[in-house]
Parts: structure tokens; C-alpha cells; sequence
């Protein structure tokens, strides 16, 4: 495997140092994910913006949990499922969203397992959902605007799955403690 730098504020690119700099004041510490990134000034600055985009979308902390971690489990991203799990807890989502969402077992409520399941079909459809999924998550009191919503915290997680598992970013500290194996490859 390609060995991948996990730069900080001194071995960086000229132009992702102040990107640095600000994943240091927002998280007090630069995110393993963000020192790899840094090396692509450009894929650092849209995985913040595009993380911005999504925390300001019109979802609630458990819709926007759920939708990360959907995408985290599907794609079996090591770093991501330790991270929005820490990520979830400091923003009070409630365990049992977070539990089902690593375990892949049922959601607290029917909302926020019709979000699971049209995210998921989307990923698993490369974007191409039939419109009876499409008219359920409707039907379960979703709008037009969050189908593209859902779009936008997918290719945020594009961003970090992918980069994670060709680096394969070590897990930072504060996260180790949430450690995850997909069910699957469990023993």
C-alpha cells in the first residue's frame, strides 16, 4: 500500500496550511483524515466546505448522524465509524440511533429508518432510485430539497471513505475507544 503523509502545519502544502489551521481551532486538533488530505490542497478545502454545506442543511443532528454513518457502515470506513460515532456523542445524538447505525440493525423510528434506507439506495444505486423508494421517503416526511441533501452528505463521505481506505488513516486517539469491525467480517 502507498504510505500517505500525515502532514501538519509544517510539512504541508503552502496552500493547505490556514485549511489546516482551521481544522486545528474548529476540532483542537488536526484530524487524521485532514493530514492526508492536506497533501491535495484542493480535496481538503471541498471536503470542509462540503462538510459545512451538510451540517447547514435542513437536517437535525439524528438525520444528519444518520445519513453519515449509513454511508460510513456501507462503505466499511474504519476511520469514519469510530469518528461520527465520537462526533455523534458530542452532538447528543441519543446511543440507540448510533448503536443501530454501526450494529445495521433497526432505527428508534420509522423516519430515521426510511432516511437509512433511501440513503442506501441511493449508494447502492450509483444515484439511480426507483420512484416507488423515492415516493416513500416522501412519504415519511422527507421533502425534495433533502433527496438532494442526501446527495450532499454523500459525496462528503466520497471524500473521506475513499481517502481513508487508500491511506489507511490510523483512527486519532480521541475516537480509538470507538472502534468498529463491519458485521461481517466480526468474529
Amino acid at each position: 500500500m502507498t504510505d500517505f503523509t500525515l502532514h501538519d502545519e509544517t510539512t504541508a502544502p503552502d496552500a493547505a496550511k490556514p485549511l489546516l489551521a482551521k481544522s486545528k481551532a474548529t476540532f483542537g486538533m488536526i484530524p487524521g483524515l485532514h493530514a492526508v488530505m492536506a497533501e491535495a490542497p484542493g480535496l481538503l478545502d471541498a471536503y470542509q466546505q462540503v462538510h459545512e454545506l451538510f451540517v447547514n442543511s435542513s437536517f437535525d443532528k439524528d438525520e444528519l448522524t444518520v445519513v453519515w454513518q449509513a454511508v460510513n457502515v456501507e462503505n466499511a470506513c474504519h476511520y469514519c465509524v469510530p469518528a461520527h460515532t465520537g462526533i455523534a456523542k458530542s452532538m447528543g445524538v441519543d446511543d440507540a440511533i448510533t448503536d443501530a447505525l454501526r450494529d445495521g440493525t433497526p432505527l428508534p423510528n420509522a423516519r430515521l429508518e426510511a432516511l437509512r434506507d433511501f440513503t442506501l439506495k441511493l449508494v447502492r444505486g450509483h444515484g439511480n432510485v426507483a420512484e416507488a423508494d423515492v415516493q416513500a421517503f416522501l412519504d415519511a416526511g422527507f421533502t425534495k430539497r433533502q433527496i438532494l441533501e442526501v446527495i450532499l452528505g454523500y459525496s462528503q463521505k466520497i471524500m473521506s471513505n475513499y481517502t481513508n481506505h487508500l491511506a489507511e488513516t490510523p483512527v486519532d486517539k480521541p475516537f480509538q475507544k470507538f472502534a468498529w469491525t463491519p458485521a461481517d467480517k466480526a468474529a
